[in-house]
């Protein structure tokens, strides 16, 4: 099957059945192909799960090589805000075709996302009809909280991680999502990780691996 967002796959050991699936998004001005990496360690400790990286819809105008999930170039929030629905819509349509080709349920799937993925991870994954099995975010934030609240529709577990040296997306986000999700009645861990800035040190990839294989199905 040809997905309707260019995907770099990595698919579980010969043999193994395929019984979840964890699906990362990428940064703004990443691919699919740079967050796959993550994968590199994790697949050795979660048999029989699919890993999908897609790119995102739309070409990063400031790195015509990436890709991004919503512009960034105006600072309308209102602008900003119809960017990011439009890009849900994609990523839910990417995600019922990915149900469908691997005959996988919400409850299957792991959303993952870096900085700007980790923003539509909590959009897409919080507004679903059915819950995912789990969210894990680096880096990132909630994009606007009354537009997310006034949406809110299932209830995951949530495992956000940041630097606390973070430049680019403020670490006081961390704090301000887990507030929200908190008031949500919504799960979340957090983990805040010293002199770390915006990347996915070694301390943040092993502390969602474990998260991901305590709740996924495998």
């Amino acid at each position: 099957m040809t997905f309707c967002l260019n995907t770099t796959i990595v698919k579980p050991q010969e043999g193994e059945e395929i019984k979840s699936a964890v699906i990362l998004l990428h940064g703004y001005g990443g691919d699919g192909k740079d967050i796959s990496m993550l994968t590199l360690n994790w697949k050795r400790f979660l048999k029989n799960t699919i890993f999908l990286c897609p790119d995102g819809h739309e070409q990063c105008p400031i790195n015509p090589n990436g890709f991004q999930w919503f512009d960034l170039t105006k600072e309308d929030n209102n602008y900003i805000l119809q960017e990011t629905h439009k890009a849900e819509k994609r990523l839910n349509l990417y995600i019922d075709e990915v149900k469908e080709e691997y005959k996988l349920k919400n409850s299957q799937i792991c959303l993952s996302g870096f900085s700007q993925g980790c923003m539509m991870t909590l959009n897409v994954g919080l507004t679903s009809d059915q819950s995912f099995n789990s969210i894990v975010g680096f880096s990132g934030k909630i994009i606007e909280k009354n537009d997310l609240k006034s949406r809110l529709t299932s209830t995951p577990k949530v495992l956000l991680i940041h630097g606390n040296l973070d430049e680019v997306v403020s670490p006081n986000y961390l704090l301000d999502a887990k507030d929200f999700l908190l008031r949500n009645k919504i799960n979340v861990e957090t983990m805040m990780i010293e002199n770390c800035g915006h990347q996915i040190p070694i301390e943040a990839s092993s502390a969602a691996l474990n998260f991901i294989k305590k709740n996924i199905v495998i």
